[in-house]
């Protein structure tokens, strides 16, 4: 809750009445005999007294009017707003709730004359009692009318009336925009009209309620979307005849700043030609009746279209007499001496002009012949030497020698492999594994470092390895019997 000095006329609780005791040693003391009675003294706290003095206010005057100029207005952060109502010879504070403030047609400022419908209270924390209004409209001039004027000189101080800023028609609009009710007999006036002047017109009609209340929001809405579609050259905003509360949908703040907004020239069409709206200020052009609005419109097509006519006479004309005046002046010159003998000098010019044009094309088609026998020459020369051909030779040439390389390493491969068969069979016959292999055995001695090829008596009793075919033996040697003399060892 804001303190009391952002909301200066809240009213804080009644603190309850204070009456003071007898202190106990003067009723101790008191004399028995009976004297003159006195009057009782009843003291007050300031709170006390300024919560009685708002009883007696509140409930004398529950509801009061009470006229007077408007002067320190102040609407605070809450929303509220202060005020002090004054005349030539008293002022009264006020206050003013922001839902009540929101509800007023006209802007409160200082200066105004006004009356205000409230009820009287006081503010504890000053002292002072106030006014707490629920209502206020202007003295002598109608809140909505002063809401018109307050509206409108701020609007011409923004310069939104400046006639400089007014656009021209379009000289030749494709496409028309309009805003007004699809009930409304202003809509087909300005049909008819366009329909009779301008037989190729092309309408956009965004329909909105042009009275009541939310028709200014409507209103101004239709005229957005109309200026975001692609192609729209103007825009009508019409209404027929009413009264000045049919017509003050065109009053309100919104409707004049969407037609100020407007990216294309706006015809304001509200009502009568005595009736002058806002719309009608801030619109590039004001029409008397949505009819004269659909007039402005074509006037400049129709304008247009005469001129040329206009133009096409007057060059139909000049075309006239310049062939005149060249006809004359040729006739003037076949009456001179000179120009007796000219048709037939122009004759013979013309013969020869016929030779020479005859030898020229011979002379270009000659040229051409040779030309197009250096272009074949040329072409067979380029297909020769055509890459594309000679990589079809190479590649040709590349695959015949891929296969002779392949033949020949396939031959190279099979005689070596013959080759290395018959090597392999002569080194099998050679190997030891194949004498092992028919039923022989090796004999190796006991660390395999030599191997035994005779039986000597110093075998016996030693361990020998015999390697067979498959697998090996270890033996010891138990009896040797030595190769008779004369015997060969293999």
């Amino acid at each position: 809750m804001a303190n009391p000095t952002s909301l200066p006329f809240d009213d804080p609780p009644a603190a309850p009445r204070l009456e003071p005791a007898p202190p106990a040693a003067a009723a101790a003391h008191q004399p028995t005999s009976p004297r003159r009675p006195v009057a009782e003294r009843r003291v007050y706290t300031v709170s006390a007294l300024t919560a009685e003095i708002r009883g007696l206010i509140e409930n004398t005057w529950p509801e009061v009017w009470v006229e007077g100029e408007l002067s320190n207005c102040k609407v605070w952060n809450t929303g509220h707003m202060s005020f002090t109502l004054k005349d030539a010879g008293a002022q009264l504070r006020g206050f003013m709730f922001r839902s009540d403030l929101r509800l007023l047609r006209f802007r409160p400022e200082d200066g105004l004359q006004v009356r205000v419908r409230g009820r009287l209270g006081v503010y504890d924390a000053r002292g002072e009692y106030q006014i707490t209004c629920g209502f206020m409209e202007p003295a002598g001039l109608g809140a909505r009318q002063l809401a018109l004027e307050q509206l409108k000189r701020r609007l011409q101080a923004e310069g939104l009336f400046d006639p400089a800023r007014k656009r021209p028609l379009p000289l030749l609009p494709r496409k028309i925009g309009i805003v007004t009710s699809l009930d409304a007999a202003a809509l087909r006036d300005i049909l008819k009209v366009l329909g009779g002047r301008h037989a190729n017109y092309h309408a956009v009609i965004r329909p909105a309620r042009v009275q009541g209340e939310g028709a200014s929001q409507e209103v101004a809405q239709a005229i957005d979307a109309l200026c975001g579609i692609e192609g729209i050259d103007v825009v009508i905003v019409g209404r027929g005849g009413g009264s000045i509360e049919d017509l003050w949908a065109f009053n309100e703040e919104p409707v004049a700043r969407a037609i100020a907004a407007c990216t294309v020239p706006v015809i304001a069409a509200i009502g009568h030609e005595t009736d002058v709206t806002l719309a009608d200020l801030v619109a590039d052009l004001r029409a008397a009746t949505p009819s004269n609005a659909a007039e402005l419109v074509v006037a400049r097509t129709a304008e247009f279209a005469h001129r040329i006519d206009r133009l096409v006479e007057r060059g139909a004309a000049a075309v006239r007499r310049r062939t005149q005046d060249q006809w004359r002046r040729l006739a003037v010159a076949e009456r001179r001496p000179g120009f007796a003998g000219f048709p037939t000098r122009l004759a013979m010019r013309a013969r020869h002009l016929d030779e020479l044009s005859n030898a020229l094309a011979a002379a270009l088609r000659g040229h051409l012949a040779a030309a197009g026998h250096r272009l074949r020459e040329a072409r067979a020369r380029l297909e020769a030497g055509d890459p594309r051909r000679r990589l079809a030779a190479s590649r040709a040439r590349v695959l015949a020698a891929n296969a002779r390389l392949h033949a020949a390493s396939s031959a190279a491969v099979h005689r070596a492999g013959r080759r290395a068969g018959e090597l392999a069979a002569r080194l099998d016959s050679l190997s030891p594994l194949a004498v092992l292999a028919r039923g022989y055995a090796v004999c190796w001695s006991a660390d395999r470092r030599r191997i035994v090829a005779e039986a000597t008596p110093d075998l016996v009793g030693q361990d020998v390895h015999v390697r067979l075919a498959r697998g090996e033996l270890q033996c010891t040697v138990i009896d040797a019997t030595p190769a008779p003399p004369g015997t060969q060892g293999d």
